[in-house]
Order: structure tokens, then sequence, then C-alpha cells
């Protein structure tokens, strides 16, 4: 079976699934999917994700402020700690730096970022970590704040081997989107090829950056099954192995008790 690690199944448009979003998860379970994670990015949507967790018995959920949101509650440490032993919730996050999108001081953002480690340190919960354009400050704060008694993953990875390494170092997953398919990726499909067995994990990110043969379509978790055969194809290896590694990562860092028997990836196709 194959675990999607990390989407937003509240924002994904279910217009292709005639609105119903259990068939959205039937999809999944047809591609081999029979996990997802489904990230909160603000306290307005943390709501929304606890109720998919509540709702769907192969959903899981998460805790935290995207590092873009601007508006909003920001929740303190003790808020984040409370939530993070919310039922369904195994992590903290999304969170990080992101300078792509902000400009001007940005130490709120590295405030929030600090905070979200620290709570996860207490709550004894991996950080899911965000980053674009931030490469040094994002390495210095998971360092000075001792991301590594949290444990997390570098979601979304897009940088190169130096920064994968830097991350690895501090005990960090890293975690493989639909980028990694595109024609111009090659040089993520190089790092994508180093990480080591029991640190890789795959996503959809989704409804974003949906894969190769879909680039350009809403994404949705049961095409997690094209980033991990892209994955396998660059390790040399076969599908199922893929499979069978993020699977024992993804449990070993959130936890996850196992939902009934695994399925069998040959055969089953995307949505």
């Amino acid at each position: 079976m194959l675990i999607d690690s990390h989407c937003h199944l509240d924002r994904i448009d279910l217009k292709p699934f005639d609105g119903d979003r259990d068939r959205m998860m039937q999809a999944a379970a047809e591609a081999g999917v029979d996990h997802m994670l489904c990230v909160c990015i603000d306290m307005d949507n943390y709501a929304q994700v606890k109720e998919l967790a509540a709702r769907y018995e192969q959903v899981s959920c998460s805790v935290g402020v995207h590092p873009s949101a601007r508006e909003g509650h920001e929740p303190s440490e003790e808020e984040l700690v409370t939530m993070a032993h919310d039922p369904g919730v195994v992590a903290i996050g999304e969170t990080g730096l992101d300078y792509h999108y902000n400009e001007g001081d940005l130490e709120w953002q590295r405030e929030r970022f600090r905070r979200h480690i620290r709570a996860a340190r207490v709550a004894g919960k991996p950080v899911i970590i965000h980053t674009r354009d931030a490469r040094r400050d994002t390495l210095d704060i998971l360092q000075a704040e001792g991301v590594q008694d949290a444990g997390g993953v570098l979601h979304c990875f897009t940088e190169d081997w130096g920064m994968a390494r830097a991350g690895l170092d501090l005990g960090l997953y890293v975690s493989f989107s639909g980028i990694v398919t595109f024609r111009n990726a090659q040089s993520l499909r190089d790092v994508a090829r180093q990480v080591p067995d029991d640190r890789l994990l795959v996503e959809t990110d989704a409804p974003y950056l949906a894969p190769v043969p879909y680039r350009g379509k809403t994404n949705h978790p049961a095409w997690v099954r094209h980033v991990a055969e892209c994955v396998a194809e660059v390790r040399g290896v076969t599908l199922e192995r893929v499979a069978e590694q993020t699977t024992a990562n993804y449990r070993r860092l959130f936890g996850e008790p196992e939902h009934g028997a695994p399925r069998s990836l040959s055969g089953a196709g995307g949505a």
C-alpha cells in the first residue's frame, strides 16, 4: 500500500468526483493508497482537517500555521501543545519559512517557526517543515531549536543534495511531491535517488502540484502513486519496494496504527 504523507483534503475541488468526497477517497483506495495525512495551514482550517480525520479512518491530521499565513489567530506554544493531543493529530505544521512570497522584516515568520518547533518538542510530535528561498535560516532555526528531539519532515522537497544532507543530519525525513515527475526536475530526481531508504516519503500536496501525466489538473491522493513510480524508477527499484519503505517510514515518524490488511499495488489504477 501507499501513504500520501501530505495533502490538503479540505481544499480539493471535488467537481471531478461529482462533489462527492467519498468517491475521491474510493479513488485513492483503488490506486492502493490506504492512508493520508491532511495538513493544517491555519487556525480557521483546523476544524475542517480535524473533522476529516474524525470522519475517515484512513485520514490523520496536523495542527499548525503555514509560514505565509498573515491573518487569523496566532496560536501560542501552549495552545499548539494542547491541540497536538486532539484525536487524529499526529504532527505539528505545516510550519517553516517562505521568503519567496514574503518581503520586508520577516522576524514574525521566524518566531512562528521557532514556536512550532518548541511546541512539537513538548508535545512529542514531529514537525512538518515548509521551506522556500530560506535555506540558511531554516537550517539555523531547526538546529538552534533542537528539532532532532521532535523529529520531522522536509515536505515537498525542492532543494539540492546539500540541503537534504543537512536535514538528514538533523534526523529529518525528506518527502517528494509531484514536482519530482516534472520534465525539468532532473536535479531533484538526483536527490531522490540519494535519500536513504529509511528517510524517504512521498506525497501529493494536493490539490497542488499534480504529477505527470496530470500536471496542471487538480491533484488528489490517488496520484501519489505516480510520485512513487517516478521515485522507484530513479532509485532502480520496484514500486512495491518504494511503497513498503515509505509506508514503514511514515509509521515510524508519525506513529500511525495499521488500518486493515495492506492492499496490493498490482493492477491498481489512478482516477
